[in-house]
């Protein structure tokens, strides 16, 4: 089972041994499914655009229906996707572990979609809707080019973080709490060098955990990790688990 990602036994001992483990992901497990990478080239009426671009506070700003049309195609083109075994791997994961804690960096929602409960958004989430004036959470009315806030009028915005935004604070606390009171940590898809999200990864370390990154070519930092595992995540996933399974 174990020969073709070469699943160390001490990693699964270690897996069967932790009270908690905590799971990062990235944009390669979407990128599993179907999901474009956020900086791929734009498609169509899209490519003049750098996706940087259309993803910041001045630009809602500036031009708030345009946002809300490239968001809108970009909700189109994640609801045709599916969730792929990576991510029901990790769903199924939480509930073979006596704790578990799952941190994304992906917006698209597909682990909620798995199964997942309780994920950690770190970067937010693609299909919901925030009030840019106070931050609340609301369902935008998208029979308007424009959606705005029932509460208070302002403009909504799409619930995702943008460029110049900070990760939001709860958030931060959870996944940074559980780096540091975790057994095992596996980065999964995820390239190891945007912060404070890989960060996470050092963090577990410095409390002694077994550190793991999963990816098809290994990072940079493949070395800082005490095992790193080459093969795409839809496929070594489901071979941790079936290590863990009864």
């Amino acid at each position: 089972m174990g020969d073709s990602c070469n699943i160390p036994d001490a990693l699964a001992a270690a897996l069967r041994d932790a009270r908690h483990v905590c799971v990062l992901t990235g944009a390669g497990v979407s990128a599993e499914s179907g999901v474009p990478t956020f900086r791929e080239a734009q498609e169509g009426l899209w490519a003049k655009y750098r996706a940087e671009d259309l993803a910041t506070p001045e630009a809602f700003l500036a031009d708030p229906a345009l946002i809300w049309r490239w968001y809108r195609w970009r909700r189109g083109v994640v609801a045709d996707v599916e969730p792929n075994p990576g991510h029901y791997a990790i769903a199924a994961l939480a509930d073979l572990v006596p704790r578990f804690t799952l941190v994304t960096q992906n917006v698209d929602d597909l682990h909620r979609r798995a199964g997942s409960r309780d994920v950690v958004e770190f970067h937010g989430n693609l299909f919901e809707d925030h009030c840019f004036a106070e931050g609340t959470v609301h369902v935008a009315d998208d029979s308007h080019d424009i959606p705005t806030c029932p509460q208070c009028g302002a403009n909504l915005r799409p619930g995702v973080v943008w460029f110049g935004e900070a990760i939001p604070e709860q958030a931060l606390e959870k996944a940074c709490a559980a780096a540091a009171d975790c057994d095992v940590f596996l980065s999964v898809g995820t390239s190891s060098l945007v912060y404070p999200a890989a960060g996470l990864a050092d963090l577990a370390q410095q409390n002694d955990a077994v550190t793991v990154e999963i990816n098809p070519n290994p990072t940079m930092h493949a070395e800082r990790f005490d095992f790193a595992l080459a093969g795409n995540s839809a496929t070594v996933l489901p071979e941790l688990l079936e290590l863990l399974s009864p």
